[in-house]
């Protein structure tokens, strides 16, 4: 890619890829497969000495993988929940990880777009969401992002310079458009989950017009990690609300070295939603969807903590979208 094909992208399950070049939104001179690539889709150790998935695992085989199992729920959840089975057949969690931000004024056919005069982030100068703002702000909107920074990951990336690896936060930047630190002729190969000498527990839920398959308008991942049944660290993030996934693992802070209750939750999840701003460049009303960030901090707490939902303070909600 680097040498003879310039213009060329890499291509793995195409599921977000093929829809785009079908909209014309990419130009690409070729398509070079990664499915030839050995060894992509091991999944290798556990909870106790850590876990490394192959980039090339497909979203299906992680929902079902007993090795995600217990401290790694959250990304058998976050992968089970992203569209419909034949796209979790053929999709993979490298390409998962580098969804293309998506934006209502910019995920539509090439004739729509050039009606309203398109969008910066293709063929456009401005950004029809904020018009004044000098960047793009298409949103995150990978369900196994935000997982992999709450579950403190690291991704490792092979160019034609060598290997690197990466914490999981510092793969994305704030921009609609150049939205990772991944040079554009390397290929991510593994992500490693760490090993923990406490009980981790982790869980992600998914807010969305179409329970069964869309994007998300709203992802929260929470992971915990317990000592004698207090909480020793808590970390946490928010897709779909911003260009990259949205940290809010210092808002978690008070969770630190509490058996956690319902009111603890519930003042926790209260001020973790302020990272969380929403805006009207996706599906249903943004300031709902700000309202809904606390209320979905507030079950995957709960879900991490091994609690019930609390149907009264709970009950506003799209679809039956309770994970697996």
């Amino acid at each position: 890619m680097a040498a003879t094909n310039p213009g060329s992208a890499f291509i793995a399950g195409g599921t977000d890829l093929v829809p785009n070049l079908k909209r014309r939104q990419f130009d690409v001179s070729a398509l070079i497969s990664l499915n030839g690539l050995g060894d992509t889709a091991v999944v290798d150790g556990d909870a106790d000495g850590g876990l490394t998935i192959g980039a090339g695992a497909t979203l299906d085989e992680l929902a079902r993988h007993p090795a995600l199992d217990g401290a790694f729920q959250a990304l058998a959840q976050a992968c089970d929940q992203v569209s419909t089975p034949q796209v979790r057949c053929m999709g993979t969690l490298g390409g998962n990880l580098l969804v293309d931000p998506r934006c209502n004024y910019y995920n539509q056919t090439h004739a729509w777009r050039k009606a309203v005069g398109f969008c910066m982030k293709r063929d456009g100068d401005i950004c029809l969401v904020a018009r004044s703002s000098p960047r793009c702000w298409a949103v995150s909107s990978s369900d196994s992002a935000p997982v992999t920074v709450a579950l403190d990951a690291r991704v490792t990336l092979q160019g034609v310079e060598g290997t690197r690896r990466i914490a999981a936060a510092e793969l994305y930047k704030d921009d609609g458009i150049d939205y990772t630190n991944k040079r554009r002729e390397e290929v991510i190969t593994s992500v490693q989950l760490p090993a923990s000498d406490l009980r981790v527990t982790s869980a992600y839920w998914k807010l969305r017009r179409r329970p069964s398959f869309d994007f998300p308008i709203l992802g929260v991942a929470i992971a915990l990690a317990w000592d004698n049944g207090r909480i020793r660290a808590a970390r946490g993030a928010l897709g779909a609300v911003g260009s990259r996934p949205v940290e809010i693992t210092s808002y978690l802070e008070p969770l630190r070295g509490q058996h956690p209750d319902d009111d603890l939750i519930a003042r926790v999840a209260d001020a973790a939603d302020k990272p969380s701003r929403p805006l009207d460049n996706t599906d249903l009303n943004h300031y709902w969807r700000k309202r809904m960030t606390r209320v979905y901090i507030e079950r995957a707490l709960r879900d991490a903590c091994g609690l019930e939902p609390l149907a009264g303070r709970l009950s506003a909600q799209v679809g039956n979208d309770r994970p697996r």
